[in-house]
Formats: structure tokens, sequence, C-alpha cells
């Protein structure tokens, strides 16, 4: 144990001192390597038209859908303010220090995340392929939540709103106006109603496929035109676009809680949002859920990011565009916890019961609970155009950014034969936006509801735990700080700040505790459910199929790592095995002989 403690110590100082010191310089192998990486480097490559449009794409990215109804939904869960202890120290020790490292691994590398995290890390490299893998599947389900937002828009368009009362063809006996502490459990409301037997018109299973639902797959339809016609340009056309979609939605947000705060019983609601009860803060599930929540809702792990800083300026100062993207993500969710938590005092206040009895769950926040809310507000019709009309603007930031992974990759790897073929990347964008809409057809189904829960539960929790540990691993791990600090230092021509230092510190603990919210997830893990369907076992092996196709990739790089390599496998292993610290994968600035494993691939052996 003192030999293992004192070797990390060893570590950590040189990491975190070293490569600050005035005697601090790069061994000739790796400066070698940075130039031609430099000189590799696709002079053609597009680039933002000004840098503000990736820092505003960026933000889109990051602000989504979640900001609205997984944070505030988590924060509800965890005992309101307790909440906001463990998330904003997850910000300062994991979000931005990795997101960090994404952008300037993707700047300077110029490539998709495929490509970048290839040369990174060659062992690893089916990281990259994951990254495109889970963004592409994301977004074949991701835009039915855009669907049903058109739906529930222009279904404002009317006064009162259908889901005001349950005096509609769709109603059951059942239905009630307000859940109150006397109703039965087998009630619901009548946005509820709205939500399963008009819209959805659900079946009772996932054994049941149903009819499609021709209303929502025009509306599938018509959200996969509008994101082709906003991206189809690339980073050309999304650039001007993100000035309103990422800009728009706290004007709305804003306006939402001007008027929610003059609502009666909404400082009950801010004070359960803002008042911690500490006793929470002695689970770990509370702390395990804020390293989430920073994880999902910046996008690490996602490549989306990585992407789109490969058309940064080559000396663009990433710094500045890291602060403003993560700092704004997260103030975006506190005032989007303000907005949702003074509507929940209201509704509390209307049905005479604490704020902390509620019926709230994940989805059902955004098309169930707040539109209940919106029924009782004055000018009602005007309020839910607005909110709805957000989260169009929101859901398309986030679905510009991975279909924007898939593009890239794809233009990385396959751009000369895909273009004598397509002819022009519009093209390209097409095939791309075509294939995820025929991908989504089953969501607009009568089982679409079970469809989307299925995909949902095994993507964006399990995939995505796995997913985001092995690209710390990749970035933080192996390739290493140090080598990140020597491409920023090409890249901007100055010295890591002491922000930069103070990062090097925090991020060799990442992987360990990516480890632990890894551990905690499968520990926790339950099958998906919807409300209180269970699914069927068959089910469950397809969702976990479902997984699969992105976790895949990984075993499979390195497999194909080892395969090329010269010498036989057991000779491979023994040369890995020797180097249990890892620096066999990057090269060492202290020992050149290590430069083993990744300069072979690099070579091409």
């Amino acid at each position: 144990m003192w030999n293992y403690l004192n070797g990390t110590a060893g570590k950590l100082w040189e990491i975190c001192i070293l490569p600050y010191s005035s005697s601090f310089a790069l061994n000739p192998t790796l400066e070698m390597e940075l130039d031609q990486g430099k000189m590799d480097q696709e002079p053609g490559r597009p680039t933002w038209n000004r840098q503000i449009e990736f820092t505003l794409a960026g933000i889109g990215c990051a602000v989504g859908l979640g900001n609205i109804w997984r944070f505030p939904y988590l924060c509800y869960r965890s005992g309101g303010g307790a909440f906001l202890v463990p998330y904003l120290l997850m910000l300062l020790v994991m979000g931005i220090p990795l997101l960090y490292m994404e952008l300037i691994l993707g700047q300077y590398m110029r490539r998709g995340p495929v490509h970048a995290l290839a040369k990174a890390c060659p062992l690893l490299k089916g990281v990259g392929l994951a990254t495109v893998a889970i963004s592409f599947i994301m977004c074949t389900y991701y835009n039915i939540i855009i669907t049903w937002g058109l739906y529930y828009l222009f279904s404002s368009f009317q006064s009162p709103l259908p889901w005001q009362s349950c005096n509609n063809t769709w109603n059951t006996p059942n239905c009630t106006d307000h859940i109150n502490p006397n109703t039965s459990s087998h009630s619901s409301t009548a946005s509820q109603q709205f939500f399963n037997y008009r819209m959805l018109e659900r079946t009772g299973g996932v054994e049941e496929s149903g009819v499609l639902r021709w209303e929502l797959f025009l509306l599938l339809l018509l959200a996969w035109i509008l994101l082709y016609f906003c991206i189809f340009k690339g980073v050309k056309s999304t650039g001007k676009v993100v000035y309103f979609t990422a800009l728009f939605p706290y004007v709305i947000l804003l306006a939402l809680l001007i008027n929610n705060v003059q609502l009666p019983g909404a400082m009950e609601g801010i004070r359960f949002f803002i008042v911690p009860n500490w006793e929470k803060l002695l689970e770990l599930e509370v702390w395990v859920n804020a390293a989430a929540q920073i994880f999902n809702s910046i996008g690490i792990g996602f490549g989306s990011l990585m992407a789109m800083s490969s058309y940064n300026n080559f000396n663009n100062n990433i710094l500045k565009d890291t602060l403003a993207i993560s700092i704004t993500n997260s103030l975006t969710s506190i005032l989007a916890g303000f907005v949702i938590f003074s509507a929940f005092g209201y509704m509390s206040h209307l049905q005479n019961i604490p704020v902390s009895e509620l019926a709230v769950d994940g989805p059902g926040l955004v098309f169930v609970v707040y539109p209940q809310a919106f029924a009782t507000m004055s000018v009602a019709p005007l309020w839910a155009i607005l909110f709805f009309f957000m989260l169009l603007c929101l859901g398309l930031d986030s679905q510009f950014a991975m279909v924007e992974v898939m593009a890239t990759s794809l233009m990385d790897g396959f751009g000369g034969p895909l273009m004598k073929f397509l002819r022009h990347k519009e093209m390209l964008v097409l095939a791309v936006c075509s294939t995820a809409f025929l991908l989504g057809i089953p969501h607009v189904m009568q089982v679409g509801i079970y469809v989307f829960q299925l995909m949902d539960h095994y993507t964006a929790i399990v995939s995505l735990m796995f997913l985001a540990f092995f690209e710390v691993l990749a970035i933080c791990g192996l390739y290493g700080v140090r080598r990140l600090s020597a491409n920023l230092k090409e890249m901007t021509g100055n010295r890591p700040n002491i922000f930069f230092r103070v990062c090097i510190c925090i991020i060799p603990l990442s992987p360990m505790v990516q480890q632990i919210i890894l551990v905690f997830t499968i520990i926790q893990f339950k099958p998906a459910r919807y409300e209180d369907y269970v699914y069927p076992p068959w089910a469950q092996g397809i969702g976990w199929v479902i997984a699969m196709a992105s976790i895949i990739w990984i075993p499979l790089g390195a497999l194909h790592t080892l395969w090329v390599l010269p010498g036989s496998f057991t000779e491979v292993l023994d040369r890995v095995g020797q180097y249990p610290d890892f620096n066999i994968f990057i090269p060492s600035f202290s020992h050149p002989r290590t430069y083993g494993i990744a300069s072979l691939v690099h070579l091409g052996a």
C-alpha cells in the first residue's frame, strides 16, 4: 500500500508541477509528432464564420430538454436545495475540466470524435465509434420529443386548451380536473389523459403494436424537415440559426418566471427549491445523480461538442468557450428550476397539499404536470404556446449537434468516396436525416411510448455511463493531460494558466469518480418500465441489444489495435503488461523508449 501511495504521489507531482517548471520541455519524439499532427490538419476544413457562433452552438447543444425536466425532477426527488450542493461541486470538479479536455482535443486534431480519439489513444479508438453510434441512436428517438412538442404547440392555438377539462371524447370516467389527497389512486388528470389517450392513443403494452398515428407521423416528418434546413450547409447554416434557437428560450423562461412568481403559493415552491434538506446529502444516490446530470447535460461522452470544436480556428482560445458553455448550461438549469418550482408551488396551493407530495415523474413533467398548471393560468393558450415553442428551440439545438456528429464522422472517414457519389455534403446530411426519420417511425405508432421508453432507458442510462467512463479513461488516463497541455500551448502560444493547472490536479481523479458512478449505476440498475407497466423479458433483451450497439465498438476497437501490432498476440500482451502505468500507450516525456504501441499504430504497423 505504501509503495502504491508513494508512486501515486510521485505521478501527481510529475503531472501537476513538472510541466510548468522552467526546465519543462517536450522530448524530440513528441515534438516531431505534434508538428506532424499540425501538418496533417485538413487545410480546406470549414470553420465558423465568427467564434461566437461556436459558443452559441455549444450552449445550444448543452442546454436542452434535460435542463427543463431532468434537472428539476432530480432536484425534486433529491430534496430540493440539497441537490444544488453536489451539482455545483461536480460542475467545478468534473464538468468544466472534462469539457475543456474534449474541446482542446477536438480543436487540435481538427477531426470528429472517431478520428480524434483514434489518433489520441489507438487502444481505445472504439470510444470514438461508440460516441457516434450513441449520438445517432439518440437522435432517432430524441426527435420524437420535438414531435410531441409540435403536437402540443399546434393544440395550444385554441381556447379552452384541450387538456383543460374532462369533457372530451377521449376522456374516461375516472378523469378528474385536479388531483387532491381524496382522489382515488385509479384517477388521472385531464392532462394525463390528453397525453396518453389523445396524442399517443397508446396500447396496453409493447406486445400490442397498434396502428400508425398519422398526425404524429407527419409532425415527425416536419421536425426532420426543420432540422435539415437548419443544418444542411454544415456550420455555415447552423451558425446562423443558433443566434435565434440558443437565445430565444431565455426570453420565454424569463417571461414564464415573471408570470409564475406572481401566482399564489409560488414562493412555497421556490423555498423548496433553494432551501436544502441536509439529510439528503448523506445519501450516495444524490451525489451520483448530480454527477450523472453534469455528464448528461453538458454532453460529455456524446462527441457532439468535440465534433463542433473541430471547426474552430486552430488558434482559438478554447477556455473562454468552455466557461461560457458549462456555466451558461448550469445557470439555465437553475433558472428553469425557479420556473418549474414556482409552478409546483402554485399547483400545491390549488390542491392544498405540500410541494413534496405532488405526483411528479420524468417526461411527464413537461407533457403532463406543466400543461396542467397552464390550464389554471390566465391567458392559458399564450403561455402554452410560448412554453412549447421554447421546447422546440431547445430540442432543435440538441439535434443539431447529434446529427452533426454523424455527418462530420462520415466526412472525416469517407469524404472522398461519398462526395464522388453524393456530389454535395447537403445530400449526405439528407441521407443521415432520412435514415434517422425512417428508424423513428416505430415511435409514432400507438406502441411508440413503450419503444421510446425502452430505447431511452438502455441508451441514456446504460450505454452513456459505460461510454463516459471509457472516454474519460482514454483522454485523461491514456492520452494524458501533459500532452493536452502541449497541444494547448501550440494552439494559443501561451503557457497553461492557473485554471488549467488546477484542472490537471483534479482530472486524474475523474476516472475514479466515473468508475464509482458506473458501479453504482450497475448496482442500482432496474429493468425498464413505463408507469406501472413492466416490460417482458424479450423486450428487455432487445433493450440490451440497443445498449450493446454502441458499447460493442469499444472492445472491438481495442482488439483491432492489438491485432495489427507486430508479433504474436501473447507477445503484444506481454509488452502491455510490462507497463502497468499505461505509459506504453502514449509517448512519454521522460522515457522515450516507452513510445511503443501508439507509435506502431501511427506508423501503420
